[in-house]
């Protein structure tokens, strides 16, 4: 399982990453950056509907052999990228939603903290410890 969190563009560069187990984890971030072009066409695909959505779930952006790769959009346009093991029937879609939503929210608390810097690396033992206990039933 690997969790990313990606600024909004032009940049597109990784502001959290966090993979269980982490022996792949460039393999990961290969599929993490792929999965980015898909999260475009999506956006661009909905064009004016999403800003009007609430809901910024995009869903499964693409399976492959091994993982299944899920996106989610900011209203700022922050990417949030889950790439899960195929072999896990367990999650369904809501549960995935339900995953990002909690995210989200944060996220969303890390943005309101006066001492973080908006672009900067997500360092927080508060979220890092919220990211292992949503990614270990997971696994």
């Amino acid at each position: 399982v690997l969790l990313s969190i990606i600024c909004s563009p032009p940049q597109n560069y990784p502001l959290y990453i966090r993979s269980i187990p982490t022996e792949n984890e460039l393999k990961f971030h290969y599929t993490v950056h792929t999965s980015l072009d898909v999260v475009d066409e999506k956006i661009s695909a909905m064009g004016k509907a999403l800003v009007d959505q609430r809901e910024l779930y995009l869903g499964l952006l693409y399976p492959t052999e091994d993982y299944k790769v899920y996106g989610y959009v900011t209203n700022s346009k922050v990417k949030f990228v889950m790439v899960v093991d195929s072999s896990n029937t367990a999650l369904r879609d809501n549960e995935i939603r339900s995953m990002f939503r909690k995210l989200h929210n944060s996220y969303t608390d890390i943005m309101c903290n006066p001492f973080y810097n908006p672009g900067d690396r997500i360092h927080s033992r508060a979220f890092d410890n919220m990211v292992n206990s949503m990614m270990m039933p997971v696994c």
